[in-house]
Parts: structure tokens; sequence; C-alpha cells
């Protein structure tokens, strides 16, 4: 198959907690060198895809901000297009103003007494941290109850850290859903959104399209969906014992390739 691009997740991949993961920078060299195209895709939400950029390229990657899709930006454009002009209550963890132009938010941080805020239109959660706190997400039950709607820039229920895992917002929105009977939307991995932005920019197709990811689910499988190719990555969040029980479900489709770590990238493409 031809090579038209690689994408990228970021954590638990390139780097654990900013801190490069061995042979990352040497896997972007090789890419660069026989001029194949990347584009990173991640649901991280503490920062903007030019804090991002900065951070990679820090570590040893030349990275640029316009390679980075990040789920701000693409929560971003589906509010616009859905929702215009709604005025938004964000809960997030980190400042990505910057990624979200055009959208008139309320931060959760705004708010530390026991009053309930007026109601927004639209409920934005990004990545938990302490500002998923009882208190907000109570304000968040209540209004998803009646109906505001709710959308998440991914379902991610856990990263990887240095420390170990953490759990993230995809383990709260099970708890709401169940909670409420109501359904929220999310925008960032697994969702399709986010591939095939990144194959428009490369300008291939996602069948020329290998992803890069540590997560079975949202990284590699949801690609494989839209056609690219899946190679899975035996660093940050990946256990083996979720890729086991994978494998013993006949029907379950299964991953294209599985590596060590990027480090071995170059060798599965050939190169």
């Amino acid at each position: 198959m031809a090579i038209g691009g690689v994408l990228f997740d970021i954590d638990g991949v390139l780097v654990t907690s900013w801190k490069p993961i061995e042979g990352a920078a040497e896997t972007l060299q090789v890419l660069a060198d026989n001029q194949i195209a990347c584009s990173y895709l991640t649901n991280t939400t503490t920062r903007t895809r030019v804090q991002i950029a900065e951070l990679l390229t820090e570590a040893g990657m030349a990275v640029h901000a316009d390679e980075v899709i990040t789920a701000a930006v693409l929560t971003a454009e589906y509010v616009r297009n859905r929702y215009p002009d709604a005025r938004c209550f964000l809960v997030n963890s980190g400042e990505i103003a910057d990624d979200m132009a055009g959208i008139d938010i309320v931060y959760s941080t705004e708010f530390s007494g026991p009053k309930t805020p007026e109601a927004p239109d639209v409920v934005l959660l990004g990545g938990a941290g302490p500002e998923f706190n009882h208190l907000t997400l109570s304000w968040v039950y209540d209004w998803m109850a009646q109906g505001v709607p709710v959308v998440a820039m991914h379902r991610s229920t856990a990263w990887n850290t240095a420390d170990g895992l953490r759990i993230d917002t995809g383990t709260y929105l099970i708890g709401l859903e169940e909670a409420t009977g109501r359904k929220a939307t999310a925008v960032g991995k697994p969702a399709p959104e986010g591939f095939l932005a990144a194959a428009s920019r490369l300008g291939v197709d996602p069948d020329e399209m290998y992803m890069i990811g540590d997560d079975l689910n949202n990284d590699v499988l949801a690609a494989q969906v839209v056609g690219m190719t899946g190679v899975l990555v035996r660093t940050g969040k990946f256990r083996q014992e979720t890729l086991d029980r994978w494998a013993a479900d006949e029907y379950a489709m299964q991953p294209n390739h599985v590596i060590d770590s990027v480090a071995d990238l170059p060798q599965l493409l050939g190169l």
C-alpha cells in the first residue's frame, strides 16, 4: 500500500507526561527523510495546538501547530455549525480558548458558590481534572436532565501519566448518561471527524494513511473504520489483557498491526 501519510496519537505514543518515548524523535526524522507527511490527532484538552507543538519540539520532535488537530478545535467547529451563537458552559482542565475561536464561553471556574448559574444553551465537557468536582457535575446533571445539549470533546475514559492511569471525561459521561437517560455528543476520537480532517489536511485518501495509537478502540479500530491502517503500540495506556480479550472474540475487528513502540514503525513501513 502506498503511504500517503501517517497520523499519530500523541500521549502514550510519542510522549508520556510530555517526556519523549524512546525512539519517537528518530521515527519522525525517518518519515521526514522519506518525505512522508505526518499529522497529529489528540484528545488532549489541557493545552492548545500551539502549546502542544512547542512541547513536542522541546522533546526533540519538530512539529508545527498546523499539523496538530485537537479535540477542542473539532468541538469548536461542531458548535459553530450546529449551535451558532450559543452560550456555552465549559468544564475543562486547561486554558484552550485559543483553539475555540468564535465560541461564546462561560467557564465553570468562574463560579464557586452553591447557587446554580443560569442555564446555558450548550454544555461543553473538555478534559477531566479538578474542575470536574461534585458541585459542577451536579449543575451539568441538572441541565442535562432538563434537555440542555451536552457536547463532550471526547469519550476517553483514562489517560496515562508518569504516575499511572488517571480517569478522564468518558468515565463521568457514563454516569451522567445513565442518570439522565440522555446521550451526550462526543466530537473527538473515536468519532470519525478527526481522522477524516487529518486525511483532508494532508490531501490524501484515508486508505493511504496509517494511524498510530496506544488506545485500541479510540485510536486504532476507529481509524480502521474510516479506512486507515491501524497500528497499535504497546506503550502508554496499552494493556495486554485488553488486547487478549479482544483477540479472543472471533467476530471483533482486530488491529491491522501491533508493535512494541513507535520506534518500530520505520521497520513496519519498510523504511
